[in-house]
């Protein structure tokens, strides 16, 4: 299974970009894992509604040229549907069992995701009614995507 992250911005901190190299370095045993950074629009403090609207179509129109007509698309987006680990990872082995090859994960940028994309996704995914910082996001779901690989291969993961 081929697994991509696909995010809007870079990542500049090293302490996130460390986590994301161990978590990339986990995952290598389970699936073939990616992360699709794509380039942030720029907008000014106080943008006004046009403005966003604008920023948020662009990303969006560069987030669906980054997924395939066959990819199942989780959107990441605080209306999306909460479920535990456990349920997660019975999720990604039920579209490996269905033949599923690529799962996309979108992380959108400071705005979101534009609409779009969140009606191109096959399921809406949220972490928390809580808001996150959209690089550290990449972190929390990589440690959930190789939580779900253990538990589906029946593995502890503490210890």
């Amino acid at each position: 299974m081929k697994i991509n992250i696909i995010c809007v911005g870079k990542l500049k901190e090293k302490y996130l970009k460390d986590a994301i190299d161990e978590y990339s370095k986990r995952l290598k045993r389970f699936c073939t894992f990616s992360i699709i950074e794509l380039p942030d629009e720029k907008i000014g403090d106080n943008p006004s509604d046009a403005e966003e609207k604008k920023v948020l179509k662009t990303e969006g129109e560069k987030i669906l040229k980054s997924i395939q007509s066959d990819d199942y698309v989780f959107a990441l987006c605080v209306e999306g549907k909460e479920i535990s680990s456990e349920r997660f990872a019975k999720e990604l082995s039920n579209l490996m069992v269905s033949g599923k090859s690529t799962v996309d994960f979108v992380i959108g940028g400071s705005l979101g995701l534009d609409d779009e994309v969140k009606n191109r996704s096959d399921y809406k995914l949220s972490f928390s009614p809580m808001t996150f910082p959209h690089q550290l996001m990449r972190v929390i779901l990589s440690e959930q995507i190789y939580r779900c690989f253990k538990i589906n291969a029946n593995e502890k993961y503490h210890k």
